[in-house]
């Protein structure tokens, strides 16, 4: 970097004020309504699963038998999907905190799905944030990146927006990738089918920390994951289709400004691009000798 990170980073949060006038007057970051008990059903093992004495902080375990999950009851077709994470502290290599957008319960062959994945490191090493794409049960469209704050230190928002010109997945605001359908079309762009939001923790030893060559301390198991204020501002899917799944306008989510990033998020986003991304699958010619073909987008 040219300048030192802190200056970096009041620069960005400057810029961010000013970014997200749109976003922020539309969708609240707050729960709006939400609860638990009547938005999600448990995944996993319930007993790894426990809340705050007020209901309004969940939290997912893993330990060596087991993790936790949970899902929302209802699903969605395009929309503003936000919730606040911390992240497991200390020594959490091996494990991966997800949270994502998917089209089927279980890993149905031919789901759609965007992901958030938080790939754990040993103690005193940043987190990794992965991202990825799915349609018709492919993936294989991950970009990786650093944060610029310690994720384990207090909570931040995760957010996706998503309609049929862009999916933008946002950190704290910030627009750290960017998805597109507009222009020229994209033939990999999930848009057909609605999907629930899903949050899970469990062992990816195998890959996720430096490729597998570290491996999960279970010696200090529980890892801990902590959740609150889910929003959910989208088109809830009814059979046979609601209104609202084509483009009308009458949703924030769905108007104009939110086609396409603001002058603001786009600088934002090329600070992100410049100085916390490290891999990104369009890049990857050893992987892709012909790159698939939206990276021409």
């Amino acid at each position: 970097m040219s300048m030192h990170l802190s200056s970096w980073i009041l620069l960005l949060v400057s810029a961010s004020v000013l970014t997200c006038t749109c976003i922020s007057n539309a969708a609240s970051d707050n729960a709006g309504g939400f609860s638990f008990k009547d938005s999600f059903d448990l995944t996993g093992a319930e007993d790894h699963f426990r809340t705050s004495p007020d209901g309004q902080v969940w939290y997912l375990s893993l330990d060596k038998k087991a993790g936790c999950g949970f899902q929302t009851r209802d699903r969605y077709r395009f929309g503003w999907f936000s919730m606040k994470l911390r992240l497991v502290g200390g020594d959490s290599a091996g494990v991966v905190t997800a949270y994502y957008m998917c089209s089927d319960l279980g890993a149905a062959p031919d789901r759609d799905e965007l992901d958030f994945e938080f790939l754990g490191n040993r103690s005193g090493q940043p987190y990794t944030i992965q991202t990825n794409v799915y349609k018709g049960g492919v993936g294989g469209r991950e970009m990786r990146h650093q944060l610029w704050f310690d994720p384990t230190e207090d909570f931040h928002t995760y957010s996706i927006l998503w309609n049929q010109h862009q999916i933008v997945f946002f950190v704290d605001r910030v627009p750290i990738r960017v998805y597109k359908d507009n222009g020229k079309p994209n033939n990999f762009f999930p848009n057909e089918k609605p999907m629930y939001m899903l949050s899970s923790i469990w062992n990816a030893d195998d890959w996720a920390t430096r490729g597998g060559l570290e491996k999960t301390n279970w010696t200090i198991a529980p890892f801990v994951s902590s959740y609150k204020d889910f929003n959910a501002d989208g088109c809830k899917w009814e059979d046979p289709f609601p209104k609202c799944v084509s483009t009308t306008g009458q949703n924030w989510w769905d108007q104009y400004e939110a086609w396409a990033l603001t002058d603001s998020q786009q600088e934002d986003s090329k600070w992100v691009w410049r100085n916390m991304v490290f891999y990104d699958y369009c890049k990857d010619n050893e992987r892709y000798p012909k790159l698939p073909e939206e990276c021409s987008l």
